[in-house]
Order: structure tokens, then sequence, then C-alpha cells
């Protein structure tokens, strides 16, 4: 078996169904009424996000985020929005974890990270939402990160080091590594999967680690900051790692 047939194989393995009857989004129907119900009439909509919309999920990784639009005109603040999501979540019988921008609950075995946000006027898909870890804000525009990914051409290559990722147990913000996936030159047009896995593992080892990436919806927004240097450190030695193995299943299985 070639190196490009085992990632295949783990990719198909891998797969996730993300048409309009994938058992996934069982957990939006689900939850829509609670959620609903807590926003009332600001509520603009509520659509799958992050890995599940860019075409970047693998089956073994997170299920599910769903973007929570609020109205331009809601009055509360953004942290406000945040805890009284998770509070509301808590009395439904949930049990809620606190993420940085995300609130995360379980529903029917799938895990499931609620993003609130309010859309900053009414022309733009632009939203501000909460940081937790800062106590701060951002803004964000899910449709540009969405169409950003899944336009590049290196949706194969992303899933791959996600599940790298995943199995070395490496803290690596999802958005941050597609990103860094983009920005990891690409070899020739013929270049194979297992090839342009291989770059992005020496991309990680040599310019990763001091690396500044930004966020295409908000310039002001630096990615590469959501990382400590001892974090990205561990993420570059990971990659050392890997460059080191003799077979690619001592790289991921």
């Amino acid at each position: 078996m070639t190196a490009d047939q085992y990632l295949q194989n783990i990719l198909e393995r891998e797969a996730v169904d993300t048409g309009i009857f994938s058992p996934v989004r069982s957990a939006q129907t689900t939850l829509q009424p609670v959620i609903t119900e807590w926003a009332g009439a600001q509520l603009r909509s509520i659509t799958p996000s992050g890995s599940f919309a860019k075409g970047t999920a693998n089956l073994s990784g997170t299920d599910i985020d769903l973007f929570i639009s609020l109205s331009h005109t809601t009055t509360n603040t953004l942290k406000e929005i945040y805890e009284s999501l998770a509070t509301r979540m808590g009395a439904r019988g949930y049990t809620v974890r606190r993420q940085n921008v995300s609130v995360n609950v379980t529903v029917g075995g799938y895990s499931v990270d609620l993003v609130p946000a309010k859309r900053q006027d009414a022309l733009s898909e632009d939203h501000s939402l909460y940081r937790r870890r800062a106590d701060t804000w951002t803004k964000t525009n899910v449709q540009t990160h969405i169409s950003h990914v899944r336009n590049s051409n290196r949706l194969a290559e992303i899933r791959v080091v996600k599940l790298w990722r995943n199995q070395k147990g490496l803290d690596f913000p999802s958005f941050y590594l597609e990103k860094t996936v983009m920005n990891t030159p690409s070899g020739s047009v013929f270049s194979s999967l297992s090839d342009n896995v291989w770059r992005v593992f020496q991309y990680l080892r040599d310019t990763f680690p001091n690396a500044r990436v930004v966020d295409p919806a908000n310039t002001n927004n630096i990615i590469s900051d959501e990382l400590s240097a001892a974090d990205r450190l561990k993420i570059k030695t990971a990659a050392e790692r890997a460059l080191q193995a003799k077979d690619w299943n001592e790289i991921v299985v």
C-alpha cells in the first residue's frame, strides 16, 4: 500500500455525512426550540458552522458547531448573551462546558458547540462575539471563514493534520490549523496528498512557531495569538517527531 492509499483509506473511514439528512443535524433539531425560546424575537438564524460546514470535519473529531445569529438591535452585552445562553442550557438539563467563544453541550451523544453572536449592522454578515478567556469581544464573519476554507483546495490535507492533532493530544485551534495548512507552500500540481502533508510538517517545524496568522474576516484579529510560544513549540516538536517517523502509521492511524 502506498502512502497516499494509506491516508485516503483513513479519510474514507473518517468521512462525515454533512447532507440534509445527516444524523448529526438531529442535534440542531433538538436544540432549536430551547435556543428560540432563549433568543426570542432577536433570533435571526441557527446554522451549522465550523468544520462541519467547511468540509474539514472527521468522524472521530468535533461533531457540529451551531452559529446563533442575533439581531443587531439586541441590547444585551456580548458577555450577557454568552452567559445567559450557558445558564439557559444548564437550566434545561444539559451539561454545559464554557469554552472561549462557544458553549458546549452534548445532545444525543453528539458534542455541540453553540456560538452566540450579535450581527453588527443590518447590511452585512459581520458579527461580534464574546471571547471568554480575554473577557473581550471580536469581530467575525462565519460565511467568510467557510468559503475561505472550502475553496482552499486543501481539505484532505487539513483533515489529515486534524487527525494527527487529535491523536497526539495537541492544543491547536481548528481555524488556526486550517489557516496554517493553507499557508504552507504547496508543491507542483502533481504533488500527492502524502507529499503535501509532509510539507505541512516541515512548515510546522521551520516556520510555524514565528508565523503571524491573520483572520481573513478581521485583520485586527491575530489568530496566532491564540497560542502561547510554549504551545506553538509543542506543535513544532510533535511535527519534528512526525518527520522522523519511518512509516505513516507512526504519524496518524
